[in-house]
């Protein structure tokens, strides 16, 4: 088998990756009223269980990404698999609320080592001028593997099998079962056999409290990473915001529940067509930077034709299909910038990405927590969507800023 044939097969198993962990971590929000009823859950607690895996990114996600530099993708996505196959199967078992939550955080533990190891896989398989479409497959399994949690593990699944707690322990077998294969397939395929760069580098096979430094202090001091965490802030207010609130938001301009529903699919699409979209785009353009400002003022406009209540239907809905467009192409976009910098390439890709999902994951946590927060202290949706709306404008500058 060619070497780009062998490189695409192992991109193939990307996808069934991330899906796998998208499908285990939004499997709670998919059975959150039965899990609520079955353990006695407060609203705080629920909404505690819901936000932890974003909130595990901010203390672990820059050393996991540190640590994925050093023992390579092969090691970080095996690991990641197996860490949260594990607290899946623990959770169909769970008895106590702090043991339920414990499993999830650990959830996002072995998620970091998969947002991180991806995108490390794709760098070193692949140059920088040639990672958008590659980019791109990944981050559509990862859409698939949310959609999937609701439309097929609940929906589907969960019958037949009888709850919650028997669909999380196959499920979780079943990525047991995928872990296994992911080893067998990388032990045939030697790293450097297929590495795009023949030149193996030369760093330390386990990294000393004074690598960590080094490299945390060369990602931290980059003016262009700077530039790339505040678009990932952004992305993740805006993809956390909008996707967990844009039912209730629609429902609160009148459409129904089904259709509400619905509509969240369609975001999701819209998603998955900014992904695949995107990212060639940039490719042609070799203009990442402005390809991320062009996708941050689609979500600003997107979200500002959600502002306002006395409009026809289709000015809202329209709005939520840009905002999916434009976000679902900064998803990949935020993963493969890094490697193009300079004073990070390829050799910092993982310390790198996790320094924007440490800090950008506290967009994560304040997108939803804000649109309910000030609706609270407003009685409407406006103030929330407004705040992210604004928000959007900084990704716009920090694009235009970056030097790709």
């Amino acid at each position: 088998m060619s070497t780009r044939r062998r490189r695409y097969g192992l991109l193939g198993l990307g996808p069934l990756a991330y899906a796998a962990l998208t499908f285990v971590w939004f499997s709670v929000p998919a059975w959150l009223d039965v899990v609520v009823a079955d353990f006695g859950l407060t609203s705080t607690q629920a909404g505690l269980l819901t936000g932890a895996i974003p909130l595990t990114y901010v203390p672990v996600a820059l050393f996991s990404g540190v640590v994925t530099d050093y023992v390579g993708p092969y090691r970080a996505i095996g690991a990641g698999l197996v860490l949260f196959e594990s607290a899946q199967v623990g959770r169909a078992a769970a008895d106590t609320f702090p043991v339920l939550l414990a499993l999830t955080v650990l959830v996002g533990i072995g998620g970091t080592a998969m947002t991180f190891g991806l995108p490390k896989l794709v760098s070193e398989l692949f140059p920088p001028a040639e990672s958008g479409t590659p980019s791109s497959i990944y981050v559509v399994g990862s859409l698939a593997g949310t959609a999937a949690a609701f439309s097929i593990g609940r929906a589907v699944l969960g019958g037949p099998l009888g709850g919650w707690r028997p669909l999380f322990r196959y499920t979780g077998l079943a990525v047991l079962a995928y872990a296994v294969c992911w080893w067998l397939v990388v032990r045939r395929t030697p790293l450097d056999a297929v590495r795009h760069a023949v030149d193996a580098d030369d760093r330390e096979d386990l990294p000393s409290v004074a690598a960590l430094r080094r490299d945390l202090a060369r990602v931290l001091s980059n003016r262009s990473m700077r530039l790339l965490v505040v678009v990932g802030v952004v992305y993740l207010l805006v993809t956390h915001g909008l996707q967990n609130w844009l039912a209730t938001v629609l429902q609160s301009r009148g459409v129904g529940a089904a259709l509400s529903a619905s509509l969240v699919s369609g975001f999701v699409a819209a998603q998955a067509a900014g992904t695949l979209f995107v990212p060639t785009l940039s490719d042609r353009l070799g203009a990442r930077g402005s390809v991320i400002a062009g996708c941050a003022t689609l979500c600003s406009v997107g979200t500002g034709a959600l502002l306002f209540a006395p409009v026809p239907l289709a000015v809202p809905v329209v709005g939520a299909l840009v905002v999916g467009f434009g976000v679902g192409g900064l998803s990949p976009l935020v993963r493969m910038v890094p490697p193009e910098l300079d004073g990070v390439g390829p050799e910092l890709t993982g310390t790198a990405v996790g320094l924007v999902f440490a800090v950008g994951e506290l967009g994560g946590f304040l997108g939803p927590f804000l649109v309910g927060a000030l609706y609270d202290l407003t009685g409407t949706y406006a103030a929330g969507l407004g705040v992210v709306c604004v928000g959007c404008l900084g990704a716009v500058v920090a694009g235009q800023r970056l030097p790709v």
